[in-house]
């Protein structure tokens, strides 16, 4: 079968990754220059190569909030900004595993752990450290889910005890380029953040890593960070737009500093140097992509979300996510978890559900506050 879009530099693209060819920064460069619909109807090409036909839905709950020594200028769980947010220690196992069943109920195949800090510390803080591996294994053994973690920075000897209890996935992302890179964080480097991942990788994990668009980065940038992702080898790629949150470097815009357009167009060249992975649309998409539009990235490329709250902001509703998914012409992943995707719409529009996947902030720490 002939696959053409009209346009030369993207049929070529096409062609050479169906063949299985990875392409590079220079091809990636060429692509990025290319009109918004040859490019999203290339990388469409190339999803239905690789892809199963699905798009899947990953979760997390914000496990520790706020009280972050680092200085992420985009983040509001930072010390170093003012930004008004709830703040608690570690949930706690029981807590966690609350939350992933919340999200299993609504269709996520993965769950993902996440604490605001520098990196957890085996050696410093043990008895948060034997909380987390305890909630890792409630999850491991008590849902159908995958379990992923978002824990910063790991020494080897604690990648390899997380992977030996079960954790499947280590998110880690990189944010942007490592050029662009110190303009939006000055507590640690690039580099920190690439050996971490090199380290679950080593320990056998997979890897979730992505970006964070609309920071001010340009093109190339959004390019160069996928061209490293490419280096390190990852098999779920989520893609961030930037929520500005008022108090932080980053929070005096009213919108990201990236276009609709750009947005597509770095989705679809994602798919092109990441052909067979998870590109995941992940946080931001709802403030940037009006309710009309957010069906246009799965038909540009994207096969994965994240659904349900976010680390301290609201999300978007699962019911609301499959419709999405349905109407890009694709269906929720049930891999790992069966589920009824008619029963969680169900659900969801009904006045008050039963269920909230996402963070714990409605639920867990109403809780904790009790």
């Amino acid at each position: 079968m002939v696959y053409e879009t009209g346009n030369e530099t993207v049929d070529d693209a096409v062609r050479r990754v169906l063949d299985g060819e990875t392409l590079d920064r220079t091809d990636g460069l060429a692509l990025i220059a290319q009109p918004p619909d040859a490019l999203a109807a290339g990388a469409d090409i190339v999803r239905r190569h690789y892809s199963d036909g699905t798009v899947d839905a990953c979760s997390i709950v914000n496990a520790k909030a706020g009280n972050c020594a680092e200085d992420c200028g985009f983040c509001a769980q930072s010390t170093h900004f003012d930004t008004g947010i709830d703040t608690y220690g570690f949930l706690g196992p029981e807590k966690v595993l609350e939350a992933a069943k919340r999200a299993e109920e609504d269709g996520a195949q993965r769950f993902g752990i996440v604490v605001a800090e520098k990196g957890v510390s085996k050696e410093h803080r043990p008895d948060e450290w034997d909380e987390i591996v305890e909630a890792i294994r409630l999850v491991r053994d008590e849902t159908d889910v995958e379990v992923d973690a978002s824990l910063g920075l790991l020494t080897q000897e604690e990648a390899d005890e997380l992977a030996a209890e079960g954790l499947n996935h280590y998110n880690h992302n990189i944010e942007t380029s490592r050029r662009y890179f110190p303009e939006i964080i000055g507590t640690h480097s690039f580099e920190d953040r690439l050996k971490t991942l090199r380290r679950a990788k080593n320990a056998g994990m997979d890897l979730c890593a992505g970006v964070i668009l609309g920071m001010g980065e340009s093109p190339t940038d959004r390019v160069d960070a996928a061209i490293e992702l490419q280096d390190i080898g990852v098999s779920s790629l989520p893609v961030n737009i930037l929520n500005p949150v008022e108090g932080t470097p980053l929070g005096d815009a009213d919108h990201a500093s990236i276009s609709k357009t750009e947005i597509l167009k770095t989705i679809a060249v994602y798919r092109f140097l990441h052909p067979d992975s998870r590109v995941r649309l992940t946080g931001g998409r709802e403030v940037n992509l009006a309710p009309h539009e957010q069906h246009l990235p799965f038909e540009a490329g994207a096969d994965g979300l994240l659904t349900g709250d976010y680390l301290t902001t609201e999300g978007q509703d699962p019911g609301d996510d499959i419709e999405i998914v349905q109407r890009a012409g694709l269906e929720p992943n049930r891999e790992v978890n069966e589920f009824d995707p008619a029963e969680v719409k169900e659900r969801h529009h009904q006045p008050t559900p039963d269920t909230a996947a996402g963070t714990a902030t409605s639920n867990a720490t109403n809780e904790l506050d009790d």
